[in-house]
């Protein structure tokens, strides 16, 4: 299946490819400004939909990290602009609770980020109401912890095979294989990636965990 969607996603990608080649042709030789602006809007739906192929083949692909250090204080901080900058009507309510020392992680920072956004954009996703999210990090027994604390008053989902069940919900724009994706890449890693209802405090806790590797040897 995996091998169909890319090859699938591929050739669509490719007739995108003359589809913008073709308009940006027509641009040229558009001279009205109304013919232009439409032209402009074409190209970006265009683009909009091989962006979003591209992100279905991603979610499907096997993870292969490069690993390299990465400090994990300067993670978590640019971790947080990259947040703002994606979500900036959301970022502003995560309240963050960061409890680390100078330690390095030996990680794929592009994958690993990728990995921690989609936990955020799920919550986001899910809550669009929400006020207030939690975001702790910190070590514990030489691994790194994040835990992402979100408010359900009401939550009736299975957590047991969190992140392991991909394409099960799929809805416009949203295929289900985000957090399958996110597992992946902490797997990857050597790392963990969990989530847990509290019933008494009504909190979902989500829980990605990465080991202190040590450093590959020159």
């Amino acid at each position: 299946m995996v091998k169909f969607v890319r090859q699938l996603s591929h050739d669509i990608r490719n007739n995108l490819n003359a589809v913008e080649l073709q308009s940006a042709y027509l641009a040229e030789l558009a001279e009205e400004g109304e013919m232009k602006s439409e032209i402009q809007r074409l190209r970006q739906m265009v683009s909009e939909v091989g962006t979003n192929l591209q992100r279905v083949t991603a979610g499907l692909s096997q993870t292969s990290p490069n690993l390299m250090a990465y400090p994990v204080a300067d993670f978590v901080e640019d971790l947080k602009q990259k947040l703002a900058k994606e979500f900036p009507e959301n970022a502003p309510k995560v309240t963050w609770d960061v409890q680390l020392k100078d330690a390095p992680l030996q990680l794929d920072p592009q994958l690993v980020q990728q990995a921690f956004l989609e936990i955020f954009g799920n919550a986001f996703h899910h809550e669009r109401n929400i006020k207030s999210i939690t975001a702790k990090a910190y070590i514990d027994k030489n691994r790194f912890v994040f835990e992402l604390r979100e408010p359900k008053a009401r939550f009736e989902l299975s957590t047991e095979n969190w992140g392991r069940e991909p394409l099960r919900n799929v809805s416009q724009g949203h295929y289900g294989l985000g957090l399958n994706r996110t597992r992946s890449i902490a797997e990857a890693h050597g790392g963990d990636f969990h989530a847990a209802y509290d019933r008494k405090t009504s909190t979902l806790i989500t829980t990605l965990t990465l080991p202190f590797l040590p450093a590959e040897k020159s």
